[in-house]
């Protein structure tokens, strides 16, 4: 999940918000220092509230009373410990590759964080890196130099669909992915951009927060470029932020981003000029490297149109004011400390941290981002072992049957219907652990002395990547995640699912835990990521990957009508008074962890019928308690503004909610009628 792009903070982009499992473990001592066989179940309950009134209190209640969020982090929780631990881990492996041979693929690791870390070179080199750059925009004459900046600076920075990272402060993003209608083919997807808050409702909301953030935001502007020594600052942050103004106007909402149909629209290069005038096209193309690609995926049509209008119809000054902005506020990490204090200082409002992370975080960050295989192939040698991967894939096989077998037994669905189904659910690739290749970084060069150039290398370096994607056959294994993030995730074109190594630790798993706590917790998420393939957007996609729609009417009428009553449910949910959850922008999410905790619950009952094992009424509850306490978490009200806003996760005191739905929660805890979160028969929602 990404809670907000903010590049200060060293952040994990998930599709889960992970869910991180149940500390109710058997054996060995684990890495907070507990004895897991020994931990009560009882830890950070809070038994005064019913399981009926509110779970996810009753489950985590206690601890959310005494818990207390460090003033350098927006929340605290099992996924923050993951993630703590993780980053713990790799710095140890980062140290250690500074002292690998010269030249060698793992010294560029070291090398890279250390260039990143040594505040001391970047401070004496002031403003010297952004001298070429701010030269290129200063020497910008017309709008077809203008066009030919914009295009030289795209970059591959965005993937709409496998982790939903639509952000990016270049005009367009690009993503190369195989093609929503030809699997056998790599295409150019092209989004919007061009924007310095997370998205448009932060320009056009009235609400009285989000005008005050605006004017705050106009001035973090100035100050910015005030420190870049740029004339007139105020007079150049209006213009700047008029002009992003006028960006977000054209930009299609959180909700319609997320509907792959609205995004399936294909140009020809001889389109653009047609539909979205204004830009000089051929010079943009062709700085951009993209001049031999005869068609394109739209996601955002409006976007386009409307930006490429703006290239035409402002004044070139504004726009070199406006890349002037960004050129500073991409580049934050690798420049003096001013620049990040400044940027933290307006950012943090956002999110509610009250002090900066410590700044290797921010290094091991990059380093992950620009040479994460490399890194990953060091975790996972100390980190994972064979006999982990293949309790993990035994869990898989058991999800995946129990999903097919959910199909098979749908009433509502057609035999046609139900073949194309589960001919997705055979064809289904699963990543454990690490991919099955390795990428290349031979042709990165990193210099321990130049944490700017490094920076701008590494991201030519990936944009190469995926334009040498074009023309080669396409790769449905490969991965969209490092080993070493915390996290899990579907990728619906590929009809691929991944768990990085990080994300398979204690106390999310444990080789030693019971089935109940194993599959309310890991289970539900190898669930989730396999249910996303039949979410509202991954539903569209075929066995192969392609956009088509392979439901009868009917059975495409029913599966709306009960994604309708799953979007009412989460609509009810109001964490502000003036803010509520929004059940449509978040179904995609919802619906997975629906279908991914009921099939999660059959393969824990499969498991152990195959163990020969019976079932208690302690079982069944240990299944639950795990699967609630894998959402512990406490998150400053900044930051859960932010994602009720921008992301398409709904908040984790809402997710735990999926219990409603599920017969065996009643069952397990005695939930009668009258207690808050019970729900009638007839008003659970039953999709797969």
């Amino acid at each position: 999940m990404n809670n907000g792009k903010f590049t200060l903070k060293p952040m994990t982009s998930t599709c889960l918000q992970v869910m991180l499992a149940l500390s109710l473990m058997h054996g060995n001592v684990n890495a907070m220092g507990e004895t897991a066989g020994v931990v009560k179940k009882e830890a950070g309950m809070d038994t005064s509230v019913l399981p009926g009134d509110d779970f996810y209190r009753y489950v985590n209640g206690g601890w959310l009373k005494s818990a207390v969020i460090p003033d350098h982090k927006t929340a605290i929780g099992n996924f923050d410990s993951l993630i703590e631990e993780s980053d713990n881990k790799v710095l140890k492996l980062i140290e250690q590759a500074g002292k690998a041979e010269p030249g060698s693929a793992v010294r560029k690791v070291g090398d890279f964080y250390a260039a990143h870390l040594n505040m001391d070179v970047i401070n004496r080199l002031g403003l010297a890196p952004l001298k070429n750059e701010m030269q290129s925009i200063a020497t910008l004459q017309d709008k077809i130099s203008l066009a030919n900046y914009l295009g030289k600076h795209l970059r591959a920075d965005v993937d709409p669909i496998n982790t939903a990272n639509i952000f990016t402060e270049n005009l367009f993003g690009l993503w190369v992915a195989q093609g929503f209608h030809d699997h056998t083919k790599y295409m150019p997807y092209l989004l919007q951009g061009g924007l310095g808050l997370a998205n448009r409702e932060y320009y056009l909301s009235s609400s009285p927060k989000m005008v005050e953030l605006r004017k705050n935001y106009v001035e973090y502007i100035a100050a910015m470029l005030k420190l870049a020594d740029v004339a007139e600052p105020e007079a150049a942050a209006k213009r700047v932020f008029d002009l992003e103004m006028q960006i977000a106007k054209g930009h299609t909402n959180r909700e319609a981003t997320s509907d792959v149909m609205q995004a399936d629209n294909t140009w020809s290069m001889t389109d653009f000029a047609r539909k979205a005038p204004g830009m000089d096209w051929a010079t943009y193309f062709k700085a951009a490297g993209l001049d031999e690609q005869k068609k394109f995926i739209i996601w955002h049509p409006s976007a386009l149109k409307t930006s490429s209008a703006l290239v035409a119809n402002t004044a070139l000054a504004s726009w070199q004011d406006y890349l002037r902005f960004h050129v500073i506020n991409q580049r934050v990490n690798v420049l003096p400390q001013a620049f990040f204090e400044q940027k933290f200082k307006f950012y943090s409002a956002l999110s509610g941290a009250k002090a900066a992370q410590p700044r290797w975080k921010y290094a091991v960050t990059a380093t992950n981002e620009a040479l994460g295989e490399e890194v990953g192939k060091l975790y996972v040698a100390e980190n994972f072992s064979p006999e982990a991967k293949r309790h993990v894939n035994d869990m898989v096989t058991n999800l995946l049957t129990a999903f097919g077998e959910r199909v098979q037994a749908l009433k509502w669905m057609t035999p046609a219907t139900k073949k194309e189904a589960l001919a997705k659910i055979k064809a289904t690739y699963v990543g454990v652990a690490y991919p099955d290749k390795w990428r290349d970084y031979s042709g990165l060069s990193v210099d321990v002395n130049d944490a700017y150039g490094n920076r701008e290398r590494a991201q030519e370096f990936e944009y190469r990547r995926a334009l040498a994607k074009f023309g080669q056959a396409v790769d449905a294994t490969e991965w969209a995640m490092n080993p070493q993030l915390v996290n899990a995730i579907n990728m619906p074109m590929q009809n691929a699912v991944n768990f990085p190594a990080a994300y398979l630790q204690f106390p999310n798993f444990d080789l030693h835990a019971s089935d109940a706590t194993n599959y309310g917790a890991l289970g539900s998420t190898i669930g989730h990521e396999i249910s996303h393939s039949f979410d509202n957007s991954g539903s569209m996609f075929d066995s192969k990957g392609e956009l088509r729609n392979w439901w009868s009417k009917a059975d495409l009428t029913h599966f709306k009508a009960s994604s309708k009553a799953l979007i009412a449910q989460f609509n009810q949910y109001r964490p502000f008074p003036d803010l509520a959850v929004n059940g449509a922008q978040t179904l995609g999410e919802n619906i997975a962890d629906l279908a991914g905790l009921m099939a999660a619950y059959d393969a824990y009952h499969a498991s152990m019928k195959q163990k020969g094992q019976a079932i208690t009424k302690e079982d069944e509850k240990e299944f639950f308690l795990s699967y609630a306490y894998s959402w512990r978490r406490k998150m400053r009200d900044e930051t859960l503004r932010t994602i009720i806003i921008t992301n398409e996760h709904a908040p984790v005191q809402y997710r735990i909610l999926t219990v409603r739905n599920l017969d065996a929660w009643y069952d397990a805890f005695a939930v009668q009628p009258g207690q808050k979160q019970y729900l009638a028969p007839k008003d659970r929602v039953r999709i797969w």
